[in-house]
């Protein structure tokens, strides 16, 4: 219970996840003061000797382990027949949790995350240790970007002698299940790296390969299907980094990459290639056109008519004449006309809310609407990750409500955001919570978007999206409104 003391030491402070063999619990150490993280072996596999013999085996040799990218084990012991671990608490968000706020995340982004993961996974394959369940939620990243793996197969390396009726839920999640693995097969290091491809994959595309309703659904996909061209799903991969995931989702362990090592290494070389390129682009976006040294060749002279030059004398005159009216025109008057060539001022408005009446709780990520209004472009408002570009067919849409402070009458509001293709338009209502009305026409939102409004009058805003991006989740990172 939160508020228990283990083993006189180790204060409960909240229970932060639970799973098939083991809960964790947020825990302070009252020796030492500091927070940590306490896994707790559920007691019914405390009553069979070889499952508490095999944790405690397991747990000596992650402790050992030490490197950046792996989470580390500070202690391990039983109290009231409790089997425990202890281990560092890392303050951040998992894989999943990341991919499920964001979508799919830049490719440099989700190389070097998977890459770091890689080194972590490898330094334990040379100490002796197959993880057996890497997936998203497995993998922390802590408040400076750093990945750390975690959950190291403490109970789940059970599975290799009791097969897969048996150990289906220790064997590892189905959807990042190797193929071995799904055939009840002994798991080597190989095991891992299927995995982690799968990883990588969900980490490009915001999905995995082989999705399905149920374990055995899924097992079977992972044994006999090819996995669907990651090229189709995301076309800005580079071509040798989708090389790289084909070779990690092999079905024989043989043809994968002969280590984790290797893996990461390649991820690496895939990384270097993307900046180069991304490098190259970028030089050759802002370099001048270099002038030559060659020697001008002489242009022969040619001889005009007299005529002709008389001709081009008088237009010259006239030309004159004509700038010369102009001018006296324009400085008989008091100012450009009204209007004329002015820019409309900004208004300020906020990000107060989401707009969402066809879900379940009406409500889309609100407590991030105020990043959209932050003058912080690497901030956004999101939306939920839908299984189709038009919402899944849930809904005919969603929103940011913006806040005017009174009624306002705008003339333009400006979008800025990272995932272009989404189409929106403009709503105006005297509620943050509806109803709304047009106030401009439906376009596809580029990376910036200005939206001319229809001049209503109203204090509320709304940027109602009406279909979504590719990715199938929405950022609005910035709005700016003018009137």
């Amino acid at each position: 219970m939160i508020g228990d003391v283990i083993a006189g030491r180790y204060e409960l402070a909240g229970l932060v996840g639970t799973g098939g063999m083991s809960s964790v619990y947020k825990a302070h150490d009252r020796l030492l003061e500091r927070d940590v993280a306490l896994k707790v072996l559920h007691p019914h596999f405390g009553d069979d000797e070889e499952y508490v013999e095999r944790f405690r085996r397991e747990a000596r040799a992650v402790a050992q382990l030490s490197h950046p990218n792996l989470v580390t084990v500070i202690d391990r012991g039983e109290a009231d027949g409790h089997q425990f671990i202890v281990f560092e608490l890392i303050d951040g968000e998992n894989l999943k949790e990341l991919v499920q706020r964001t979508g799919p995340l830049p490719v440099s982004r989700a190389v070097e995350l998977t890459s770091s993961v890689a080194d972590g996974l490898a330094f334990a394959h040379e100490h002796g240790l197959v993880h057996r369940d890497v997936k998203p939620q497995n993998v922390l990243v802590n408040g400076e970007g750093q990945a750390k793996v975690t959950d190291f197969g403490i109970a789940r390396s059970l599975d290799v002698e009791h097969g897969v009726t048996q150990t289906g839920t220790v064997m590892g999640t189905s959807n990042y299940l190797s193929p071995e693995q799904a055939a009840g097969k002994p798991v080597t290091p190989a095991t891992d790296v299927y995995s982690l491809g799968v990883v990588l994959y969900e980490l490009l595309t915001a999905e995995v390969p082989f999705p399905g309703d149920n374990f055995v659904a899924v097992a079977m996909k992972h044994l006999n299907e090819t996995p669907p061209s990651l090229l189709e799903r995301r076309a800005d991969v580079p071509v040798r980094l989708a090389a790289a995931v084909d070779r990690a989702l092999e079905k024989d362990p043989a043809r994968r990459f002969p280590s984790m090592g290797a893996f990461a290494a390649e991820l690496r070389r895939c990384l270097r290639e993307q900046g180069s390129f991304d490098a190259e682009q970028t030089f050759i976006a802002a370099r001048p056109v270099p002038r030559t040294n060659a020697p001008r060749r002489a242009r022969p002279r040619r001889s005009f008519p007299r005529r002709t030059a008389f001709l081009l004398l008088a237009l010259v005159a006239l030309a004159a004449a004509i700038a010369a009216g102009v001018l006296e025109l324009a400085g008989s008057k008091k100012g450009p006309p009204s209007g004329a060539g002015s820019v409309m001022p900004l208004v300020p408005v906020q990000g107060v809310g989401s707009y969402d009446p066809q879900g379940s709780d009406h409500t889309e990520h609100s407590d991030a609407a105020p990043r959209a209004t932050d003058h912080n472009p690497a901030t956004y408002w999101f939306t939920d990750i839908y299984n189709t570009q038009d919402f899944g067919g849930l809904k005919t849409g969603v929103g940011l409500v913006l806040d005017a402070g009174k009624a306002t009458s705008l003339q333009s509001l400006t979008v800025t955001t990272d995932t272009p293709g989404f189409t929106a338009k403009i709503e105006t209502g005297d509620s943050a919570t509806g109803p709304f009305s047009d106030d401009s026409s439906v376009q596809t939102v580029t990376s910036t978007t200005t939206f001319a409004l229809h001049g209503t009058t109203a204090r509320y805003y709304l940027v109602w999206l009406t279909s979504l991006p590719p990715g199938r989740t929405a950022h609005v990172n910035e709005v700016q409104a003018r009137g």
